[in-house]
């Protein structure tokens, strides 16, 4: 028993060595082990206490999904800021101590940490006001995918490769962004197509509304209907104008039948694709003729 006492009174002696001098406040080993014992279980029952307000207090509001996360977001900060300044006083250090070191980490984030604040901030906007929420399908730059998460610094998109993209929170807010489902899944494509000049253009509309009508992706109503664009150097280019609310994700696969299906009612019909061409008038002159394009 004694050997016990005594193997416990020496790890006691060894965590109360003192490491440095805070102001009037010696910290020790254990001044250490004590903040990171307590530091890692108020991260823990912070985040336990984020997604119960988040999913289970708030599920029942009227409230949408981003707004119940930033709620819970901005409680988990709240409870980590608090709960360090309770850990720091229970631990004997003295806070005024701490305000050259304050200080100093403010001069830190105006100077070196600006785009993490920018992107944290952004972060808040986004999930407070829900211009992009998980399931939406948007479209920034040259990326295009769902949004499977809505984080404080970065917003996870996941293409139809399956490849993930990480897009800083500020990008979000300064950039255009194109929600193709911020409103419903219901959106209308366009579909460009040209055909020959010379063709029945009634025969035309006729066969591209027929495909549509006959494509289950399509909706009735809105119904489709298609327009002539304009006269093309080398035909007359149509657009074909659907709604679909099953293929908002999947665009391009929607295109692809659209397309396929329209070409082969082409080809039954005698509906030529047209290809670039152009005319030559070459002009020959006879021995003794003046050249037409040298002047006088």
């Amino acid at each position: 028993m004694e050997s016990i006492e005594r193997i416990f009174r020496s790890i006691k002696d060894f965590l109360s060595v003192p490491i440095f001098t805070l102001g009037e406040t010696q910290l020790t080993l254990w001044t250490f082990l004590y903040l990171l014992v307590f530091l890692l279980l108020l991260i823990y029952i912070s985040g336990k206490l984020k997604n119960w307000v988040s999913g289970r207090l708030l599920a029942r509001s009227s409230l949408q999904v981003g707004m119940r996360i930033a709620i819970g977001s901005m409680l988990r900060y709240l409870v980590v800021v608090i709960g360090l300044l309770v850990l720091l006083q229970t631990a004997g250090i003295d806070l005024t101590t701490l305000n050259v070191l304050a200080g100093a980490i403010g001069i830190g984030v105006g100077f070196g940490l600006q785009t993490i604040a920018n992107n944290f901030i952004s972060g808040l906007i986004i999930l407070f006001e829900g211009p992009v929420k998980i399931g939406d399908r948007i479209e920034i730059g040259d990326v295009e995918g769902d949004v499977a998460r809505v984080g404080t610094l970065s917003t996870s998109v996941v293409t139809n490769d399956n490849i993930t993209i990480i897009i800083p929170n500020a990008r979000l807010i300064s950039d255009n962004i194109i929600n193709w489902s911020h409103n419903d899944e219901v959106v209308r494509f366009k579909i460009p197509l040209s055909v020959a000049y010379g063709s029945d253009i009634k025969l035309v509309e006729k066969l591209l509304l027929e495909v549509a009508a006959e494509d289950d992706d399509i909706l009735d109503d809105p119904p489709p209907f298609v327009i002539l664009r304009e006269f093309g150097d080398s035909g007359l280019h149509f657009e074909l104008r659907v709604w679909s609310g099953t293929l908002t994700h999947r665009k391009g696969r929607l295109i692809s039948k659209i397309n396929v299906a329209v070409y082969e009612r082409f080809q039954k019909n005698g509906i030529e694709i047209p290809f670039p061409q152009r005319d030559i008038h070459i002009r020959t002159n006879t021995p003794g003729d003046k050249p037409d394009s040298l002047p006088e």
